[in-house]
């Protein structure tokens, strides 16, 4: 490691703000930057140009592709996945243990070994609103938009828009982030765009596809 001209320390072509922890066997892809008091722990993978915002936390093991961002004070915690182009918004917290103690039933402390982790994984381009939570093992689709929030306790599909607490789908967005605009017979348009996509898996609109780039 060496320092960095506009301050903080170089991991390879990665930029480390003086007061981040980030440990020595985790892996940084090239252009990525921690943050102040962000911590990234051993074993974790962080692909090309990522940002992990100030007081973020990054798990051991835990997989991150390019141009993710992490914003300030999120926690994600292993064995989580993030593939490309995801957004996790400011203290969301994607969970790993669905039946969560701090002492098993003889009074002694868990330990690691005691319980199995159960990550979640946010597939590519996908976002997760400010202090939104994702329950241990759940799915967030492609470019799907969880609300500022929400609590996620089901499996997200593609380009859906979930709010609330149990969050629920209320609509669909494209991969510009904006809701779509219903055409009829089951077609949505993105206003930004003018991506095309469907409603497939019946009249309820089960999952959408792309129809045009």
């Amino acid at each position: 490691m060496n320092q960095s001209p506009s301050g903080g320390t170089l991991m390879g072509e990665a930029r480390i703000l003086p007061s981040a922890d980030v440990d020595e066997r985790a892996t940084l892809g090239g252009g990525t930057t921690i943050w102040h008091l962000a911590q990234v722990r051993e074993d974790a993978v962080l692909g090309r140009d990522c940002i992990v915002g100030r007081g973020a936390y990054v798990g051991p093991g835990v997989r991150i592709g390019d141009r993710v961002k992490l914003q300030n004070h999120a926690l994600v915690y292993e064995p989580a996945v993030l593939e490309d182009g995801v957004f996790i918004g400011p203290a969301a917290v994607l969970t790993n243990d669905l039946y969560p103690r701090s002492a098993d039933v003889d009074g002694g402390l868990k330990r690691p070994g005691d319980w199995d982790a159960l990550g979640v994984t946010v597939r590519e381009g996908a976002s997760v609103g400010a202090r939104a939570v994702v329950v241990a093992g759940r799915t967030i689709g492609r470019h799907a938009l969880v609300g500022a929030g929400a609590v996620v306790t089901r499996d997200v599909p593609d380009f859906a828009l979930v709010v609330g607490s149990p969050a629920k789908r209320i609509g669909w967005v494209g991969r510009a982030g904006e809701p779509l605009k219903p055409e009829g017979d089951g077609r949505w348009r993105c206003p930004r765009t003018g991506e095309e996509y469907a409603e497939k898996d019946g009249a309820s609109g089960g999952r959408l596809i792309l129809l045009n780039r």
